[in-house]
C-alpha cells in the first residue's frame, strides 16, 4: 500500500535543503500590496491581477529578511509555513509601509510574526539576561548603543559620495562638532530617560541640518504629517524596524528586553536596534528623496539599496552581539 500524502509536509522542505545564507548577509526586504502570497511547487510567489492575465512573481525566501504585507494583501497557510522554515519575518502594516492601528487607537506599531524556531542560538539571550536586570548595567548598555549609533553615522557620512553631495558629510566642522559634543554628553547621563532626551535633541538638530541641505523649508516632524518628508521618514523607519526585528529574532533575544525604549513601548528592543542606523541612512534619504519628488516606491528602493550598500544589518548584528557578550563593570 502506498504511503498516504501528508498535507503538512507536501511541497515543503527542511531548512538544510536551502543554501544557507546568514540573516546578516541577506539582501531583501519586500513590501507587498494588493496581491495574494501563496505557495506553488515549493516556492513562495505573489500573485497580482492584470487586465488580461494573472501575473506571478517569485520571492527568493532564502535571501529575504522580512516581508511587509500592506493594503489589500492575503497570504496562505502553505506560504507562511515555507516562510517560517526559511526564517523570514512577516509583518502586517498599513498602506505604503505605514503601520496599522493595532490594539488601541493610541498605539501604533507593525505586528511582526516571527518563525517559531527553537534552534536559535542561546548564548546571546543568556549573555543579555546576565546583566539586563541590573539598572546600572542596562544604562551602560544603553550608552554603548548610543555611541554605536553616532559612530555609524560618522562612518557612513564620511564615505558616501551621494550623501556628501547634499552636505551630509561628517568631515564638515559643524557636523563633526555636533557629533563629538553628543558623544561627550552620552557618558554624563545618569538615567535612560536622559539618554532618550539627548537622542531626541540630536535627531532634531539633524532634521534642521537636513532641511538646510535640501531646501525643504518649513519642516516640522509629525508622524501623521501628509508632506513627503514626514511620510518618507515613517516609511523608512518601518523598514529599519524590519531589520531590527530580524536581528533580535535571529540572535534569540525577545523583543521586550530593551535598554532604551522599554518604559515607553512594547517590543521596544526592535526600536533600540533600528535606532542604530535610522539617523545615518533613513533621515538624509527621506529629505533628499522628498526634495527630488520621488515616489514611495522609488524612496523604498533607495532605502533598501542603502541598507545593503552600508551593511546596516551586519552592523546591527555586530553591535547587539557585542552588547550581549559584554561583562559590564559599573
Amino acid at each position: 500500500m502506498s504511503k498516504p500524502s501528508n498535507p503538512y509536509t507536501d511541497n515543503s522542505f527542511v531548512s538544510s535543503d536551502l543554501k544557507t545564507i546568514l540573516h546578516s548577509k541577506r539582501a531583501n526586504i519586500y513590501y507587498l500590496s494588493h496581491c495574494r502570497v501563496m505557495q506553488k511547487d515549493g516556492r513562495v510567489l505573489y500573485l497580482t491581477e492584470d487586465d488580461k492575465a494573472n501575473l506571478y512573481y517569485n520571492i527568493p525566501i532564502a535571501n529575504t529578511t522580512s516581508i511587509l504585507l500592506g493594503t489589500g494583501t492575503s497570504i496562505t497557510q502553505a506560504a507562511m509555513r515555507l516562510l517560517s522554515q526559511a526564517g523570514v519575518l512577516v509583518g502586517f502594516c498599513g498602506g505604503g509601509g505605514m503601520p496599522l492601528f493595532m490594539g488601541t487607537e493610541r498605539e501604533v506599531y507593525v505586528e511582526w510574526m516571527t518563525p517559531q524556531s527553537e534552534y536559535r542560538p542561546t548564548e546571546y539571550i543568556q549573555g543579555w539576561m546576565s546583566w539586563w536586570w541590573d539598572n546600572d548595567k542596562r544604562l551602560a548598555a544603553a550608552k554603548q548603543l548610543q555611541i554605536a549609533r553616532v559612530a555609524y553615522l560618522q562612518a557612513v557620512w564620511n564615505k558616501d559620495s551621494d550623501f556628501k553631495r547634499w552636505g551630509f558629510d561628517s568631515n564638515i566642522d559643524a557636523i563633526q562638532k555636533l557629533l563629538n559634543d553628543n558623544i561627550q554628553q552620552i557618558d554624563k547621563q545618569t538615567e535612560v530617560m536622559h539618554l532618550l532626551q539627548l537622542e531626541a535633541r540630536l535627531t532634531k538638530q539633524l532634521y534642521k541640518l537636513a532641511t538646510q541641505n535640501t531646501g525643504y523649508d518649513g519642516f516640522t516632524r509629525e508622524h501623521d504629517g501628509i508632506d513627503k518628508a514626514n511620510g518618507f521618514l515613517n516609511h523608512g523607519n518601518y523598514l529599519a524596524y524590519g531589520l531590527g526585528a530580524t536581528t533580535a529574532w535571529t540572535l534569540g533575544i525577545p523583543h521586550g528586553f530593551a535598554v532604551m525604549h522599554g518604559k515607553t513601548r512594547r517590543g521596544a528592543l526592535v526600536f533600540d536596534i533600528a535606532d542604530i542606523i535610522k539617523d545615518a541612512l533613513v533621515l538624509p534619504l527621506a529629505f533628499i528623496c522628498a526634495s527630488e519628488n520621488m515616489s514611495e516606491q522609488e524612496f523604498r528602493q533607495e532605502c533598501i539599496n542603502m541598507f545593503t550598500k552600508h551593511k546596516a544589518l551586519d552592523y546591527q548584528f555586530e553591535v547587539v552581539k557585542q552588547l550581549a557578550m559584554t561583562k559590564w563593570e559599573v
